[in-house]
């Protein structure tokens, strides 16, 4: 007796399904968007080793999508935010700041600069005009360079220096959520929420400090989340029978 695989069959089920939802969405591959967005980042390391809404700090991004089908979506953005954490606003068990955030007493404020490309996947075909709800939820996954520019001052001098700055270069991965909602033909409206995994542990600066004052095993991360507003352009391909006899569009 043989049993199936759960996750091959859930595979093969999701195969099948996603080439359905491709056959019936051509129409979709003819459009494309250009937005601006604006929101909050927040940044998490060793200086706030949590996400913590009340880190946010202004950012703002532009982007430019097209729509390969109805589900798929391509992305290229760029994304620039402001980052801000405090040693003092790390909280301990008791309510007071924690232990080694109380000795240490640095804050780190800076930058960052991202670049980066991204799939996204719709679950409805929000562009259908035969809908009443132009509504759809997402999620995306992509890949990013940055360029994060920050200082981290010690008012305690527990640290090696006083203050450290510099910039760092280095690649993220991108993933989150979000939601779009068509507004007319044209204009569109977007909530997106998602984190950015940077392969490195130098966005506070902290990276070759002693391991009694960091977690040296620890990368850090950024954060990102904002409303966007975007405006559609389609191309309308003519069909086949009109590019062989001219003549028929007189």
């Amino acid at each position: 007796m043989t049993h199936s695989n759960p996750f091959k069959t859930l595979l093969v089920c999701l195969v099948q399904a996603g080439s359905v939802f491709f056959a019936f969405s051509a129409a979709a591959q003819n459009t494309s968007e250009l937005g601006i967005g604006v929101g909050g980042m927040v940044y998490k390391g060793e200086i706030a080793p949590a996400y913590r809404f009340a880190n946010n700090r202004p950012a703002a991004t532009i982007f430019y999508r097209k729509d390969m089908s109805a589900p798929i979506t391509l992305r290229g953005s760029f994304l620039w935010g402001l980052v801000r954490a405090d040693d003092a606003n790390v909280p301990g068990v008791n309510g007071n700041t924690a232990p080694l955030h109380a000795h240490r007493q640095a804050n780190v404020k800076g930058n960052i600069l991202e670049a980066a490309g991204a799939v996204e996947y719709n679950f409805f075909d929000y562009r259908n005009r035969k809908e009443k709800v132009h509504f759809t939820p997402y999620v995306f996954v992509g890949v990013a360079g940055f360029l994060a520019r920050t200082r981290t001052i010690s008012t305690a001098g527990g640290l090696a220096a006083a203050e450290q700055s510099g910039s760092t270069l280095g690649i993220a991965i991108p993933a989150g959520i979000g939601m779009k909602l068509a507004l007319s033909p044209r204009w569109n409206l977007g909530l997106e929420v998602g984190a950015r995994k940077a392969f490195t542990d130098e966005l506070d600066q902290l990276g070759t400090e002693t391991p009694l004052l960091v977690n040296t095993h620890d990368q850090d991360w950024y954060f990102y989340n904002g409303l966007s507003i975007s405006y559609t352009f389609y191309k309308i391909s003519c069909p086949d029978s009109y590019k062989a006899n001219p003549k028929l569009l007189r």
